[in-house]
């Protein structure tokens, strides 16, 4: 069939029929599931099978969350005890004190004057320390010094931090506390040959009595004596 003029009327037809079929086909295939092109927002579904549909599979890295370290045991005295009433005693002269942050500050004091002291840091030491503690540690510093040795210490780890004992002198609070921990600690002589302890890691009790001057300003508390539990 021909329009006047001679054009096929069959062709406009079909024309229109594929006209139709592409119209149809692009709003069934135009869908989209999951991400969308760059600067679109991303569908919150994917179907199964779809998720990666073109690209590489990522790798999966299994592993495990390391448990934080453990803190060290830290019993605290009876409050109705002895202990407990002399550190309640020190709480009414010093509002700001706190059994619980003493040990804290007490560990980290543990720390520091023993990696000092191994060092032979005497100006760490000076202000941790009380003045007849301090004479003594510098003394052994200087005879280690004189006999060209050097010491090697490190702490792994502290097990027990306890309160063992705590006196009231007037305004002068004495806190003693029980430190369980492992370290290593070795002596080299002049030949840089061991002399002295191990390179093993041991397990060593000590006792530190800290004091402090509750009614200052001062918050330090300061090491007096040290000896092996």
């Amino acid at each position: 069939m021909n329009f006047p003029g001679g054009f096929p009327i069959d062709l406009i037809l079909f024309g229109l029929i594929a006209a139709f079929l592409i119209l149809r086909l692009r709003s069934i295939l135009g869908r989209r599931i999951g991400f969308e092109g760059r600067g679109q927002t991303a569908s919150p579904v994917r179907p199964a099978g779809r998720a990666n549909a073109g690209r590489p599979e990522a790798p999966v890295i299994e592993g495990r969350a390391e448990p934080p370290p453990a803190r060290p045991a830290r019993p605290m005295p009876d409050p109705a005890g002895p202990i407990g009433t002399t550190l309640r005693m020190m709480r009414d002269i010093d509002r700001g004190f706190d059994p619980t942050r003493f040990l804290d500050t007490a560990e980290t004091s543990f720390r520091t004057i023993v990696s000092a002291f191994a060092a032979g840091d005497r100006v760490t030491l000076r202000g941790m320390l009380t003045d007849e503690t301090y004479r003594a540690f510098e003394t052994a510093i200087a005879a280690r010094e004189t006999a060209s040795e050097t010491q090697r210490t490190e702490i792994k780890e502290v097990t027990v931090a306890s309160i063992q004992d705590a006196e009231l002198h007037e305004k002068i609070g004495e806190i003693t506390v029980r430190f369980v921990s492992d370290q290593i600690n070795l002596t080299l002589g002049r030949d840089n040959q061991p002399k002295a302890g191990t390179d093993a890691v041991t397990e060593i009790a000590d006792l530190w009595t800290f004091e402090r001057d509750l009614a200052l300003r001062d918050p330090v508390w300061r090491l007096a004596a040290a000896r092996s539990a």
